[in-house]
């Protein structure tokens, strides 16, 4: 059975991410989409809210489980015995810092591999930092996030829902 995760701070969680977390739900046996408590930055949602919120928009992938970690990546990978981190890339520029943290994590631990998987172009000039940009002057962010999300983020900003 090969198990992979799908790291990030999916703050919020777009649809961009949830193509990548269906695409590579289909490669694999399993999927840990795993979301990251960084305490060097204050998000918008916190890490249950963003776990509650992966796991309500993703209730269809019966081999998708949602978990948050801290520290570091390769060791979350290990502790739940995958094999694999699959990363999304958008353009060029992710590729580039992409490709030194898969070199980092095979020097920290030489039995993980990264996959790589392309955004498909509707996604590609999508983030999260965009989506709460948007949401943050009232923008419409629905063409970005689902209608729980987007509901959520224009509560956090006190913007309409």
């Amino acid at each position: 059975m090969k198990r992979a995760i799908y790291p990030g701070s999916f703050d919020p969680v777009t649809y961009g991410h949830i193509e990548i977390i269906k695409r590579a739900s289909e490669i694999f046996d399993e999927l840990i989409v795993g979301v990251l408590e960084n305490r060097a930055k204050t998000p918008l949602f916190s890490i249950d809210e963003r776990v509650n919120i992966l796991n309500e928009v993703l209730t269809d992938l019966d081999n998708v489980t949602v978990k948050s970690y801290d520290g570091l990546l390769v060791d979350f990978t290990v502790q739940e015995n995958a094999g694999v981190i699959v990363r999304g890339l958008r353009a060029v520029t992710d590729f580039d810092y992409e490709l030194q943290l898969a070199q980092t994590n095979r020097v920290l631990h030489k039995e993980i591999d990264t996959v790589f998987l392309a955004t498909s172009l509707r996604y590609a000039y999508l983030s999260s930092s965009t989506v709460r940009e948007v949401a943050s002057y009232g923008g419409d962010i629905e063409k970005f996030v689902p209608p729980l999300v987007a509901e959520m983020t224009y509560r956090k900003f006190g913007q309409r829902s």
